[in-house]
């Protein structure tokens, strides 16, 4: 018995062995295959015509089968489902085919149909009739040939017949099926280019389930699909939909974008770059890139500051500048932390803001704008800032001030995130965030949030910052990115994220009893104490 080497490969063979109806899509390149594969295909066919038509030239064999090769190797290389190579005529005679067996086995392709005609081939609904057919014997020595050179018994080898596409008739199709079938063949692809499925049935009444049947509908498409499961056949491809819908599309776009020279016209219409992001799989490169990567600056630590809204709750005092930029003794509550940062080596600073944006412009800071501060929550402000959240990192408010000792201890936390939360609040009468917490393993850790008043049954409230390792940046702007796309997004808060973290990896609590200062009252400003130093 040959030794079993791929998975995907041993998926075909389950696919054209199953009791139900399978269907799997047409791909051109390592981006539609993953789209084939996210959209819930079990397989993807590797279209010869799409391929070659990706390529710019015509599916006539002017592509090189090396060239097809290389497209296979990025398309297997993107997905976890199995690739029925679209293999033409096997690019040549019994030798060519066993050469192109050993190299797919290679890269991982569960398979290849070959079909009888002449190489070069010509595509089937270009002038069919007038097209030959390859010799029956010398078709099938081909077909054994593969069958021989593979390595692993799952290895599916589909014969095609273009019996019907030439006029040759349903005595000639079911003939050639039968020798093809007796060479070896794990599977048999009857094409047809008529419009309706009558070619299909007649064979399908004949064959009595010798093997597996499979059949692409291109010019049928108006066939009841169910049809297709009654007869018996076993597997149906959607050979080329992808190509003519991406083709159509382009078209499109290149045409409006040309016609009104401006992108206002199409900007709505196409995907945002952050989805072909996502498609590549950017963000496992990052995550290894922090992993793998030396880290020149192992030590350095980013701080995201959240300071977009204006504080309504200060009524006059904010009507001329944001909350983040009251002063205290004469500094404002923003520049006395970045302070208190800057003194801990901290210096690569980003500060969100909104309301009266103009006035927070330094060159202490980064600065990310939330336009919409004022029909927005925090999070929105936190997604406008994601590209730094990187590595080692600390969240916070931009209207709160934190002793040096309370930003020391937060971070010698270990934990992917770890949290502030201060023992010893007041209510004053206003809701806070409570923060609630275990106790069951070696480190208190947080189990949720609460906005309310002060409660005994709370540990204390949550002190409005967060440290992050890289894992924890990782985790959350992935929660971001998933949020964003959420109805309910623009209303969230911080606290509604660390409910979600709490969910998904351990946040740790570091308390603290005092040393903290949330400015929210006028009440706030006139009791900084400690802070007007």
């Amino acid at each position: 018995m040959k030794a079993l080497k791929g998975r995907k490969i041993k998926q075909l063979k389950n696919l054209l062995q199953s009791k139900q109806l399978e269907f799997i899509c047409e791909a051109h390149d390592g981006l539609s295959a993953k789209i084939v594969e996210e959209t819930g295909f079990s397989g993807i066919w590797g279209s010869g015509l799409a391929i070659s038509a990706s390529l710019g030239v015509r599916d006539s064999n002017e592509a090189s089968w090396t060239q097809v090769l290389e497209v296979l190797e990025f398309m297997s290389d993107a997905t976890r489902i199995p690739i029925l190579l679209d293999g033409d005529t096997g690019y040549g005679n019994f030798n060519n085919l066993r050469r192109l067996v050993k190299k797919l086995e290679s890269r991982n392709i569960a398979g290849v149909c070959i079909e009888d005609k002449l190489f070069p081939k010509t595509n089937s609904f270009i002038d069919g009739q007038k097209q030959k057919l390859a010799d029956i014997d010398e078709f099938c020595g081909k077909i054994k040939a593969g069958k021989d050179i593979q390595l692993d018994d799952d290895f599916s080898i589909v014969a095609r017949t273009e019996a019907f596409i030439v006029g040759a008739g349903l005595s000639e199709a079911l003939h050639r099926a039968e020798s093809y079938r007796q060479a070896g063949a794990d599977a048999i692809l009857v094409h047809s280019k008529k419009s309706t499925d009558h070619e299909i049935s007649l064979f399908m009444q004949e064959w009595a389930d010798r093997c597996p049947i499979i059949i692409v509908p291109t010019t049928y498409y108006s066939t009841p699909t169910d049809n297709f499961s009654k007869a018996g056949i076993s597997m149906v491809i959607w050979a080329n939909h992808l190509l003519r819908a991406s083709v159509k599309a382009m078209q499109h776009t290149a045409g409006t974008i040309y016609q009104q020279q401006s992108l206002r016209g199409v900007e709505d219409n196409i995907v945002p770059v952050k989805e072909i992001f996502r498609l590549q799989g950017a963000e496992e490169l990052q995550q290894a890139e922090e992993k793998y990567l030396p880290q020149c600056d192992s030590d350095k630590i980013t701080s995201v500051i959240l300071a977009a809204s204006r504080g309504e709750e200060l009524g006059k005092l904010t009507l001329v500048c944001p909350k983040a930029l009251l002063p205290i003794n004469g500094k404002p509550i923003l520049h006395r932390y970045i302070e208190e940062l800057q003194a801990l080596n901290i210096y690569d600073i980003s500060v969100v803001r909104g309301y009266q944006k103009q006035q927070l412009d330094s060159l202490l800071y980064k600065t990310f704008d939330n336009d919409a501060y004022e029909t927005t929550d925090e999070l929105f402000s936190l997604y406008q800032a994601r590209e730094s959240i990187q590595g080692h990192c600390i969240i916070s408010y931009g209207d709160c001030l934190y002793r040096r000792f309370v930003l020391q201890k937060l971070l010698s936390g270990t934990q992917p995130i770890t949290v502030v939360v201060n023992r010893s609040c007041d209510s004053n009468g206003y809701l806070r965030d409570m923060a609630y917490c275990s106790n069951k393993t070696d480190i208190p850790t947080l189990t949720h949030i609460n906005l309310q008043i002060e409660n005994t049954d709370a540990a204390g409230e949550w002190a409005g910052i967060v440290k992050l390792t890289p894992e924890g940046s990782i985790l959350i702007r992935r929660i971001l990115e998933q949020l964003s796309s959420s109805n309910k997004f623009e209303d969230l808060n911080m606290a509604d994220l660390l409910n979600i973290l709490t969910e998904k990896t351990t946040v740790e609590v570091i308390f603290i009893d005092d040393g903290w200062l949330n400015v929210n009252t006028a009440y706030d400003l006139l009791n900084t104490g400690e802070f007007q130093c």
